[in-house]
């Protein structure tokens, strides 16, 4: 009876310790599976993710809308995403009338133009540097100085502790954004005397590199790739940090327009603007010159 006893006892303990071990494998199991299906949900939302997002707009916006098409391609290999450069103004007309997802302005829009559905998306803060020919011994201007060149008051760089050179102002066209931040910033609107007025923002470099005694306005960022040479204001330098700082005080937003609300555009495009609001896409934004957002 003993030994029946200790049977039954030690069958009873091998019969658990075996359930217990199932359970556990089932639960380990469990969890791997279940974290696989999560990995598989985000490669696939990943991979599904598909179309095209256009873009069209500020030649000030272009190394970043180059550099986001670029990185939210590799990240999305389904989607494509292309870019024109012809102006602010000109891409706000192209999201306007629907040939666009998205218009690049390097300015606040206009009341007007709100007023036809399109909706500031401000994605990044820009600085505008002011650039002269390289030779120049001129490092530094005042604010005053700055607008009396602008509006033709002063004329010759001796005048403002330079050499005994005439200024050649160099402007953007009529319609640019970094004109019209530029203008409105100095309070120069329709007051500014151009000697040449050129119409992008690579374009306006070249002639300042090339040009003794010339002055021009640029964004932030294409100065790092440059041999042209920025111009301090109030002996406050165009950097990133002195515009985060707020002790520069040339600087505009980067618009990304919709018509409609971001929550009312196509996935893709919701998705773009999702990328450039996390880190992955604030750290892009820095990396091209700019300032992210908080």
């Amino acid at each position: 009876m003993k030994k029946i006893f200790k049977f039954l006892l030690t069958t009873t303990l091998v019969f658990t310790t075996l359930v217990g071990c199932g359970t556990a494998a089932t639960n380990d199991t469990t969890a791997t599976n279940d974290t696989e299906q999560a990995n598989n949900a985000d490669e696939s939302s990943t991979v599904d993710l598909s179309g095209s997002i256009t873009m069209n707009g500020s030649t000030s916006m272009e190394k970043l809308a180059n550099s986001l098409s670029e990185v939210f391609m590799q990240k999305y290999p389904n989607v494509t995403v292309t870019a024109q450069f012809t102006g602010s103004s000109a891409g706000v007309e192209a999201v306007t009338n629907g040939t666009v997802d998205i218009g690049n302005s390097s300015r606040n829009l206009k009341d007007e133009e709100k007023e036809k559905g399109i909706v500031e998306n401000i994605v990044a803060i820009d600085g505008i540097a002011t650039i002269t020919n390289p030779e120049n011994t001129v490092s530094n201007l005042t604010l005053d100085q700055l607008k009396g060149i602008y509006d033709g008051t002063i004329k010759n760089w001796k005048e403002v502790g330079g050499e005994d050179m005439g200024i050649v102002v160099i402007g953007r066209e009529a319609g640019s954004g970094t004109r019209g931040a530029f203008e409105e910033i100095l309070d120069l609107e329709d007051k500014c005397v151009y000697t040449q007025e050129i119409d992008s923002t690579g374009a306006v470099v070249g002639k300042v590199e090339s040009t003794p005694g010339s002055i021009g306005y640029v964004s932030l960022d294409v100065i790092h790739n440059s041999t042209a040479k920025p111009l301090s204001l109030d002996g406050v330098e165009p950097t990133a940090e002195n515009i985060k700082s707020g002790e520069y005080m040339l600087s505009r937003p980067f618009v990304m327009a919709t018509k409609g609300e971001i929550s009312e555009q196509k996935p893709e495009v919701q998705e773009l603007f999702n990328f450039l609001n996390s880190a992955e896409g604030k750290d892009l934004i820095e990396k091209v010159g700019l300032v992210a957002l908080n």
